[in-house]
């Protein structure tokens, strides 16, 4: 049983601690500051108290004591001379004497006033002085008139004389007289004795209400250092603990529960920081190792690479050269299906060859370091026409061109782009009509945007897309010869140096493929677009040899391109 009452007391105790333990800074500042003000309220009211009790004490003591003693003392004073001058008068029968006792007796008229006015609310005191004024009409009656009834020079009577000279009527008078003085003169000391005390008590509660008011400034600092100020600069310390770096550093919450909600809520930020820089740190690591992963496989695709154009490269010839002889030396020799095999077997050899030259092409691009200069690329423009003079002869094509820009980049590179684009131009074109090939360059928020039109067969807008991927083809390779790769190598070479490459689905009659490249420099001023360019029209001429079939000719670029649908249907080559 003791236990348990022993334990209550103490759960009780701690659910107070915690419960107070969870008061935030405003509900301690709100308890803090009622508690002060309802101090300083009763101080104040205590300190009232004192200035109204020292106002009241010493009031009586000026107004009332000190004024009654004054007028006790002057009316026993002006008794005495009443005595002193009539007795004279009677002795001497001097008449001057008589003026005296009228002054005195005056004297006595407003001392009498003033005491009736200043006792009238102590009864005890104004039954004395009742009793003095009965003995002095009783001394008047014995001693005062009869003397006063001598005319001045004349001998007093002998019953005057013997009034005057009976002891007993002035000392009773003069008794009562001293005992009223005596008992204002106490009262007077107990006021000044209350004055003082009150003086006293005055000087104790204002230095009582001085210490408190010091002693709460000096709880307040205490309280909000402890409250605030130590766990704010803690937080803070945590704080910057964990911006320096120390993400494992924990915020511990103290303080208000507020101030510890707020470390929580940090803490809960740091774990949050501390995690993510984890997983971030173990993504970096993943990223470094497979970038490592890349970096082995990007040279073992390389080391691929050269067996390719050396391996198997040196098979395919052989294969090639001897398909070659069989067909030339067994051409009419054998039937018309062994001459149609053995064509196929040549063209597939070639194919073969140029498919593993374009997947090399297309490998290096962006792999190795180009070769960055200044690139003018109306001169790419001119060489591009010139290598591809034959086959804008044959469709008897125009081709022309605005003035270039000058670009940094790779001139093998962007030479492969022209030809790409010019040479697709060319190939897919309308069989009834010549084609027209224009390359255009306007500036673009700080790039060149260059395009390339024609009004051939023109290409799907729904294939936007799919031109540009890696042997991708919208048609047959007997309608238009080629591998698929040649926009897909645009792209590469484009994205490489910095620009973007689409088909313009705004343009309807025919295809126009736009692409851009950084800008080195301002623009020059151009002529603005329909003034008088450069041309390069081609013709085909009757003395101009081709290809034939016995020496296939080398396939440019323009025949390893994806194919394209046209709007009226027709396929093309990408």
């Amino acid at each position: 049983m003791e236990r348990h009452d022993e334990a209550g007391p103490r759960s009780r105790l701690s659910t107070t601690r915690a419960r107070r333990h969870d008061w935030d800074t405003r509900r301690w500042l709100l308890v803090g500051v009622s508690a002060t003000l309802v101090v300083l309220t009763l101080l104040a009211l205590l300190g009232a108290w004192v200035f109204a009790r020292s106002t009241s004490v010493n009031g009586h003591l000026v107004d009332h004591s000190s004024p009654a003693l004054i007028a006790a003392v002057r009316l026993e004073t002006a008794y005495a001379d009443q005595d002193a001058s009539v007795r004279d008068y009677v002795l001497t029968g001097n008449a001057p004497l008589l003026e005296v006792y009228s002054a005195s007796h005056e004297v006595e008229r407003e001392q009498v006033a003033v005491l009736h006015e200043l006792l009238r609310g102590d009864p005890a005191a104004t039954n004395r002085l009742r009793l003095v004024l009965e003995r002095a009409r009783a001394w008047e009656d014995r001693v005062i008139r009869p003397a006063l009834s001598v005319a001045p020079g004349t001998a007093p009577p002998a019953e005057v004389r013997a009034a005057v000279a009976d002891p007993a009527p002035y000392p009773a008078l003069r008794a009562a007289t001293r005992e009223q003085r005596e008992r204002l003169q106490r009262q007077r000391d107990l006021a000044r004795a209350d004055l003082q005390d009150v003086r006293d008590l005055r000087t104790w509660v204002f230095s009582a209400i001085a210490l408190v008011i010091a002693a709460g400034a000096v709880m307040v600092f205490a309280g909000l250092r402890r409250g605030v100020t130590l766990p704010v600069g803690r937080l803070v310390a945590d704080a910057d603990a964990v911006a320096r770096g120390e993400f494992g550093h924990e915020i511990t919450p103290t303080g208000p529960a507020d101030l510890r909600t707020l470390a929580d809520a940090m803490e809960a930020m740091r774990r949050r920081l501390a995690d993510e820089l984890a997983f971030s740190d173990h993504a970096r690591r993943r990223l470094a190792e497979q970038a490592t992963e890349l970096r082995r496989s990007n040279s073992d695709l390389e080391q691929f690479a050269y067996a390719a154009s050396h391996d198997l490269q040196e098979p395919l010839r052989k294969v090639a050269s001897f398909c070659r002889l069989l067909e030339k030396r067994y051409q009419g020799r054998l039937d018309e299906r062994a001459d149609r095999y053995i064509a196929f077997a040549v063209d597939g050899a070639v194919r073969m060859q140029a498919l593993i030259d374009d997947l090399l092409a297309f490998s290096r691009i962006g792999r190795r370091p180009a070769n960055e200069s200044s690139v003018d690329l109306n001169a790419v423009f001119e060489t591009v026409v010139g290598d591809l003079d034959i086959a804008i002869r044959e469709a008897d094509a125009e081709v022309d061109h605005d003035p270039l820009p000058t670009v940094r980049g790779d001139r093998t590179q962007l030479s492969v782009v022209f030809q790409n684009l010019i040479a697709n131009a060319v190939k897919f074109r309308e069989p009834d009509r010549p084609v027209h090939v224009a390359v255009r360059a306007e500036p673009m928020d700080g790039m060149w945007r260059i395009s390339v039109t024609d009004d051939g067969i023109g290409i799907d807008p729904a294939q936007a897309d799919r031109i540009f991927v890696i042997f991708q083809r919208l048609n047959t390779r007997e309608a238009y010869p080629g591998n698929g790769m040649g926009l897909a190598m645009c792209k590469r070479i484009v994205e490489f140096h910095g620009g973007t490459i689409a088909l313009d689905p705004e343009h309807t009659t025919g295809t126009r493929i736009t692409f851009t490249l950084p800008m080195t420099e301002p623009p020059a001023a151009t002529p603005p677009t329909g003034s008088p360019t450069e041309k390069t029209p081609t013709a085909k001429t009757p003395t101009e040899e081709t290809p034939t079939k016995e020496t296939p000719a080398k396939e440019t670029p323009a025949e390893k391109n994806p194919d394209g649908q046209g709007p009226n249907g027709r396929a093309r080559n990408a």
